[in-house]
């Protein structure tokens, strides 16, 4: 399996609870990020969110499809959603949320490994453009959830870290 690990961060001039409200909410996602093309609950989980399965189906800018479940397994509003994947990707995201006067910074780290075969056979040749393929996602979202707050994008970086 290849192995990936993404930083964005999305710096957004909105209330906390409202970013936190958008990125907690992920089954309106499609409404507002290009990338996104369903969310489906699995299981609901707990009340507090816990445990809570949702199925992702992700078109990429370079025209191919990934699919993946989401487990949550940390969850403290309006600052920390930690989850686990499973599915064509396998592995963790973080969004961690801090307000700073009335600029809300919305950090997610990605780590993954790919499952597809075609992804792991050709992952030596195609890193750059898998990499490129994330940030890109990352920036539409970014950019997305600044309209859909009315609210002004300040940052919106991500890096590779592998």
């Amino acid at each position: 399996m290849a192995s990936y690990k993404f930083l964005t961060i999305w710096e957004i001039e909105a209330p906390i609870t409202q970013v936190w409200d958008v990125i907690n909410h992920s089954e309106q996602w499609p409404s507002w990020w290009n990338a996104v093309e369903s969310v489906v609950e699995i299981a609901p989980g707990e009340p507090s969110g816990i445990d809570n399965i949702r199925r992702f189906t992700w078109k990429t800018p370079l025209a191919y499809k990934l699919a993946f479940n989401t487990r949550i397994t940390r969850i403290q509003p309006p600052n920390l959603l930690e989850l686990v994947a499973n599915g064509e990707v396998e592995g963790i995201g973080l969004w961690e949320l801090a307000a700073v006067d009335k600029v809300t910074i919305a950090r997610y780290t990605w780590t993954v490994k790919t499952t597809k075969p075609w992804m792991n056979i050709l992952a030596r040749l195609i890193r750059p453009l898998m990499e490129w393929n994330h940030n890109e996602i990352m920036r539409q979202g970014g950019e997305g959830i600044a309209k859909l707050l009315d609210a002004r994008l300040i940052a919106n970086k991500s890096e590779n870290l592998t």
